[in-house]
């Protein structure tokens, strides 16, 4: 019979040990869900708090940009010279500018036309720059020499001599401000895009599938340029900015977007001219210009953290 002194631990027994169940064929499964690049990638996104508001101010934006000139009644071309420079009111909520035009209606139409051209101005760099650059990139050698120096050249023209010269062409307006984006803008992308492609064929996969007998076309199309993707998303969230800041120069120095159709850039101007007696003029375009400029840059840095695996957190 054994004895349990005070203070000490009586000795365990057999029956508090029992084997834990083991079924080797359930040993190498994972209980944790698959969570896919793009899954993983917008959790990561969702975590940077300045590119979620970001986000959110772009949707809002995008939003006002839609049903905003439609809410209050008036047309963005409406003049009334009787009404001119009018303050907030029940009736025009933003006042009206120089033409007795309601600065509401017009803010949100400029804002509009701003974001298309930001838009298209991207979709057409993201099409000339990542075919060109892919082209580029993957044959090398004499190919990528001659292509390179074709942007080389194209890269040392300023842009605003080709607007100009399209001005003198076409005639002042909404697609001969993207066509002159367009011609130029194309070059950065085309730049990166060749520099993802110089590294990427060199991989494993892309070498499998051309030692399957899979055509360049193939290759570059759907194993390349894919997996450039992030790389791509995020520049053109950064070339968007870019051109949403082109036009408003362009339409500042008098280029841009003609009367009666209305710009962020074309509001900013006619503001400035009378900023010293009616600020708000100024004010509100240079506003709301600052908010999708912000919120493009903060969106495009967040996809830049989210998409490459070596910034992940």
């Amino acid at each position: 019979m054994s004895i349990v002194m005070e203070g000490q631990n009586p000795s365990p027994s057999a029956e508090l040990f029992v084997p834990a169940s083991f079924d080797r064929a359930k040993a190498d499964e994972i209980d944790r869900p698959v969570v896919g690049y793009w899954r993983e990638a917008w959790r990561q996104f969702r975590r940077n708090r300045m590119a979620l508001a970001g986000l959110i101010v772009l949707v809002l934006m995008g939003i006002m940009a839609i049903i905003g000139p439609h809410l209050n009644g008036f047309d963005y071309r409406t003049q009334d010279l009787y009404n001119m420079y009018a303050p907030p009111s029940a009736e025009h909520w933003l006042g009206t500018d120089v033409l007795g035009r309601d600065v509401f209606t017009r803010l949100w139409y400029g804002a509009r036309i701003s974001l298309l051209i930001g838009i298209f101005s991207a979709a057409l760099d993201l099409l000339i720059g990542a075919v060109y650059g892919g082209i580029s990139g993957y044959f090398g050698g004499t190919v990528d020499d001659v292509m390179m120096r074709i942007v080389d050249i194209l890269y040392g023209i300023p842009y605003l001599l080709i607007v100009i010269l399209l001005m003198v062409v076409m005639g002042p307006g909404f697609w001969t401000i993207i066509l002159a984006m367009g011609l130029t803008g194309w070059v950065g992308m085309a730049r990166l895009v060749r520099g993802q492609v110089l590294q990427l064929r060199e991989y494993e996969y892309a070498l499998a599938a051309r030692a399957l007998g899979a055509s360049h076309w193939r290759i570059l199309f759907r194993h390349l340029l894919p997996n450039s993707l992030g790389v791509i998303l995020v520049n053109v969230t950064l070339t968007i900015p870019g051109a949403i800041f082109g036009e408003a120069f362009l339409s500042f120095i008098g280029l841009g977007i003609p009367d009666p159709m209305a710009s962020l850039g074309t509001m900013v101007n006619s503001g400035y001219q009378v900023m010293q007696a009616f600020p708000l003029q100024l004010i509100v375009p240079a506003i709301a210009l600052s908010l999708i400029m912000l919120g493009f840059n903060f969106v495009g840095d967040g996809l830049r953290d989210a998409l490459d695996p070596r910034l992940r957190k």
